[in-house]
């Protein structure tokens, strides 16, 4: 089952004198993170009402209710969560930590190669961390010749290995 709230950044600072909190966004752009109204602080228990800017490579948040620094730094630390409800994403498009933990399986046999373990963004597209059953690390590219299905509410990666990520060809 796919949970409810997601880990969408860390408090990091405080920003001025108005109870601005500096914040490490952990997702694919800061725009992205600053759309969000609300945000959730211990993963959905405390509902913070925000309006954020981005700032350099931060995101700047204001929180209603925060309104001094002394008040945003007591926040300082805190993972911030978004509700997946709050945002609709495009057909074939996951939120990493969907994925990370998925089993990943021979689209054919249904042979189990191990478990997704890190999804790394290399430019040209992104690459699935596979940890094996041998305890070994596989690096699957998520290429349509390659990962054919990618469903995390089953649990599963269904794909057509390439030649060479699972034996050691030449």
């Amino acid at each position: 089952m796919l949970k409810k709230y997601l880990e969408i950044g860390k408090i990091v600072g405080t920003h001025g004198i108005k109870g601005e909190m500096r914040v490490t966004p952990w997702c694919d752009s800061l725009q992205f993170f600053c759309q969000f109204d609300t945000l959730y602080l211990k993963n959905g228990e405390q509902k913070l009402s925000v309006k954020s800017r981005p700032h350099k490579n931060v995101a700047l948040v204001k929180a209603e209710g925060i309104d001094d620094p002394q008040q945003a730094d007591l926040y300082r630390g805190k993972i911030l969560y978004m509700n997946r409800d709050d945002i609709t994403l495009d057909k074939d498009v996951f939120f990493v930590q969907d994925i990370i933990g998925l089993e990943v399986l021979d689209a054919d046999t249904k042979e189990s190669y191990g478990t997704v373990t890190d999804v790394l963004k290399t430019g040209a597209n992104d690459v699935y961390e596979v940890k094996g059953k041998d305890g070994k690390s596989y690096y699957i590219p998520v290429i349509d010749d390659v990962v054919k299905q990618t469903d995390p509410e089953n649990g599963c990666v269904l794909i057509k290995p390439m030649k060479g990520i699972f034996d050691d060809e030449d």
